[in-house]
């Protein structure tokens, strides 16, 4: 079942047009010429209550204008969309209650309270129960490690301490949805792990909607089964990540690794491979291949090269997502 549903959403930008020479600022307080900027052009999309989807797309693309029309922030200048059964610039307040926001460098914390203070601070705006609140903040204190750090000022707090402090704040009062713009930008691994892990617990046991914004495609390979690309105010795909897989990276990668006796074997399978193979780089004792399942099994090369080298170590790979989203992006069209 559809929670969030949007058809044919449009926001275009106008700005007077700057005068130019003599007395140039009253000419442009009269002028009717104004540029106009189509920041997104006919967004239709459909989420399932439980997905957890990518949006995604190039700087400049849309997708922050579009996650800004299904908060209400922004009203369109034509098209429709409902969340959880709102309209969202129509009905702010009951929105409001229904999703939860995290926009990457922007806090919603206060700045000058300690932590915790502004968790209760939201707890109260949003009318959770005292045992309710204690409840929910004391697994998200866990989950989240923020325990050496509640008492602190935010304004004190390290990037992805107070990211963490953000993310704990947007599900603090149990929103059914997750609009989550760019929320591990700039973070370590170590911090980008712990809020990768904190969304899929969250998914997995409050069945909370995830539509997630990132230029971070391992964000995407972690958490997101499903992904919508947009460029230029216009979708270009919206499928399960396998489907963009098998169209634009329908190949596996192969890497091998012989010991000292097999180094004659290896470098005669790289002079001549099995049909379907591709050699990508040969070293002394390693090598890799682009292998086409279509043309031949992978467990067929596997079988015949363990026939004709000593193998010690094997690893077959997919191509990384990174390749195959710049492709899209650059030839701004999805190939059937």
């Amino acid at each position: 079942m559809a929670i969030i549903e949007a058809h044919d959403l449009v926001k275009v930008f106008e700005r007077t047009r700057r005068a130019e020479g003599r007395f140039a600022p009253v000419r442009t307080l009269v002028t009717r010429q104004k540029d106009r900027t189509v920041a997104v052009d006919g967004v239709s999309l459909s989420v399932d209550e439980g997905e957890i989807v990518g949006y995604l797309g190039p700087n400049g693309a849309g997708k922050s204008t579009t996650i800004k029309m299904l908060t209400g922030i922004l009203v369109p200048t034509s098209g429709t969309a409902t969340v959880a059964g709102v309209v969202p610039w129509d009905d702010r307040e009951t929105n409001a209650m229904n999703i939860g926001v995290v926009f990457g460098q922007r806090s919603q914390l206060w700045w000058d309270l300690p932590l915790d203070e502004s968790f209760r601070l939201i707890g109260k705006m949003y009318r959770v129960p005292e045992a309710r609140f204690r409840q929910t903040l004391e697994m998200l204190v866990e989950l989240l490690g923020m325990k050496d750090f509640l008492a602190t000022p935010v304004r004190q707090l390290s990037l992805g301490q107070r990211m963490r402090g953000d993310l704990a704040a947007a599900v603090l009062y149990e929103p059914p949805i997750l609009f989550l713009d760019e929320p591990t930008v700039g973070l370590d691994i170590v911090a980008k792990e712990r809020m990768r892990g904190f969304i899929e617990e969250v998914n997995r046991t409050r069945k909370t909607t995830v539509l997630l914004t990132t230029h971070d495609l391992d964000d995407v390979e972690r958490l997101c089964k499903r992904i919508l690309i947009i460029d230029q105010g216009k979708v270009l795909f919206d499928g399960p990540v396998d489907d963009l897989r098998r169209r634009y990276a329908p190949h596996r990668l192969l890497d091998i690794t012989v010991s000292g006796d097999g180094v004659n074997a290896l470098r005669e399978i790289t002079r001549d491979p099995p049909g379907g193979v591709a050699v990508l780089s040969a070293e002394e004792f390693k090598a890799s291949f682009q292998v086409d399942p279509l043309v031949v099994p992978v467990a067929t090369v596997i079988a015949e090269f363990s026939a004709r080298a000593p193998v010690v170590d094997i690893a077959v790979r997919e191509p990384e997502m990174e390749g195959i989203i710049r492709e899209i992006y650059e030839a701004k069209a999805v190939t059937a």
